[in-house]
């Protein structure tokens, strides 16, 4: 047992989330991080409360996935930008989770998104027990494995077949199909808090963008706009038809014809 373990008698064999470290300190590298896992969290969760009606899904932002106990003990974790687990409670005994403790709870990540802030080398390193690449392949197993580079306006994707991960092809809409979740992921190009910027976003299988819930609010206040406007249009139209109505009978009173005649 490791030294750092051996100094905590609160802590188990096999740490739970509450026992393991939250952070290993690093600030957050970029702006761009927090928005981005924003927009992804936002945008797909319609999808995913279909896809469990019980609620049994976890989504991690920046949050550690623990996979080996290490000393010190975060060295044992990834903490990956973005990542979807599902069939599992997302409170655990009632507590906001502070980690995901792999071995605590054998489900893999269905998809695991790394957001690039240096050349990409860190997001791809296979280095045995070292590297990223490598222990999302060979250890944490998510089926899905996306490398975005907000500075090249690019992701890769990669799903693990055979036990290994092989680089998808992008669709003719230059997105990748993720079929278990009814969705595809590429890249947007577009403003998204009040900033242009290519952003990592999902569609529905048919190629239609999903909508955060601003772009939602916003989209439903420009229908009811437009239907206000539909119905002002038919108001004046109607009034309009109205005065007609009312000169037509002046002339024909005027000529000595009564109109109810």
């Amino acid at each position: 047992m490791t030294s750092a373990i051996n100094q905590s008698t609160e802590l188990t064999p096999f740490p739970d989330h509450t026992q393991l470290p939250e952070s290993d300190g690093k600030f957050v590298k970029n702006w761009q991080e927090h928005p981005q896992s924003i927009v992804l969290t936002d945008s797909i969760t319609p999808v995913l409360k279909q896809l469990h009606p019980d609620g049994q899904y976890c989504i991690g932002q920046d949050l550690g996935i623990y996979w080996s106990l290490t000393d010190p003990l975060e060295k044992g974790a990834e903490a990956p930008d973005w990542f979807y687990v599902p069939n599992v409670p997302p409170l655990l005994d009632g507590l906001t989770r502070r980690s995901y403790v792999f071995w605590r709870e054998h489900i893999a990540p269905l998809i695991v998104l790394e957001f690039v802030s240096g050349d990409g080398s860190e997001e791809r390193d296979k280095t045995p027990w070292q590297g990223k690449f490598w222990i999302y392949e060979q250890v944490i197993r998510p089926a899905f494995y996306g490398i975005y580079e907000a500075k090249k306006a690019s992701i890769e994707v990669y799903e693990l077949i055979g036990g290994k991960y092989q680089l998808l092809t992008a669709n003719e809409r230059g997105h990748y199909p993720i079929e278990s979740m009814r969705v595809e992921i590429g890249i947007w190009q577009g403003e998204y808090q009040n900033v242009e910027l290519p952003w990592l976003r999902w569609w529905d299988l048919q190629g239609n963008l999903l909508l955060s819930g601003d772009e939602r609010a916003e989209r439903e206040s420009q229908r009811a706009e437009q239907e206000r406007q539909r119905a002002e249009q038919e108001s004046q139209r109607a009034e309009q038809e109205r005065q007609r109505a009312e000169r037509l009978i002046a002339q024909l009173r005027s000529l000595g014809v009564e109109p109810d005649a």
